[in-house]
């Protein structure tokens, strides 16, 4: 990570800080979920940055980019993205993302399809409308309240405890991008999110969901979104969670090389 570009690019009014591989590669942006920060992506980026330019934001209210009083919301989210897509002038890229940020590439994807050549979806958090205000009634904003008072290497360890099959560096990578997540991030969990279904309908790009064998998209719901967008493919990890990037990073990479070497 040593010889990526670490900058900061002004938008909508913030400073949105990212690490970026460079070189005159095709360009991939990656976006984090929840309480993550570009930097989490480091084992993808690698398996990526050989054949592409990859550019990991952190998203507003995460990581070193600005945490205004208020702006969280998907659309907010999505508008930073296009914006940073502007401002470094990224030739048509393609937009990955995770949990929050697949939800964010799929938003900012549906605005304007000549500007993405595609995007592939990480278990992004099309909730139903139950699912929404439960998560929203959930104490993880009171976790995290909680978590904003450990040590460093407290936190480490806990998570290390939790998911001891995760790589070290990961966890090392999640705890710092934790620890630098301001409590108004958690505004994005207010109800009512983007409807999924007109989301996926507006997006005319190759689209590829990828997701884990217990994920928030299930089978039952991919196959619905297979109607609503035709160009969209499905790829199911086994032994996977919501958090693939992170518990199977080395086939996630396999799966993102291959749809991204077969887009036109």
């Amino acid at each position: 990570m040593t010889t990526w570009i670490r900058e900061v690019c002004e938008t909508n009014g913030i400073r949105i800080h990212y690490l970026r591989t460079g070189g005159a590669r095709p360009p991939v942006v990656l976006l984090h979920g929840l309480m993550g920060s570009g930097a989490c992506w480091t084992p993808l980026a690698r398996a990526l940055e050989g054949e592409f330019d990859v550019v990991m934001p952190d998203a507003r209210g995460h990581g070193g980019s600005s945490a205004p009083p208020h702006g969280y919301r998907y659309d907010d989210l999505a508008s930073d993205v296009v914006g940073l897509i502007r401002r470094l002038e990224l030739p048509r890229p393609v937009l990955l993302g995770h949990s929050m940020g697949g939800m964010t590439a799929a938003v900012a994807a549906s605005r304007g399809a000549g500007h993405m050549r595609g995007v592939i979806l990480v278990d992004p958090t099309f909730l139903s409308p139950e699912r929404q205000r439960e998560v929203h009634e959930s104490d993880v904003a009171d976790q995290h309240r909680r978590v904003l008072r450990l040590r460093r290497s407290d936190l480490v360890a806990q998570a290390r405890a939790r998911h001891p099959h995760r790589a070290p560096e990961i966890v090392e990578l999640q705890a710092e991008a934790r620890l630098k997540t301001r409590m108004e991030a958690f505004d994005v969990l207010t109800p009512p999110n983007p409807d999924y279904r007109d989301v996926m309908s507006a997006i005319e790009v190759p689209t590829l969901l990828v997701i884990g064998d217990s994920p928030v998209v299930t089978l039952e719901m991919a196959t619905e979104l297979r109607g609503l967008h035709p160009r969209l493919r499905v790829e199911q990890i086994e032994n996977a969670g919501h958090g693939l990037p992170f518990e199977r990073p080395e086939r996630l990479g396999e799966v993102v090389l291959s749809f991204l070497r077969e887009l036109p």
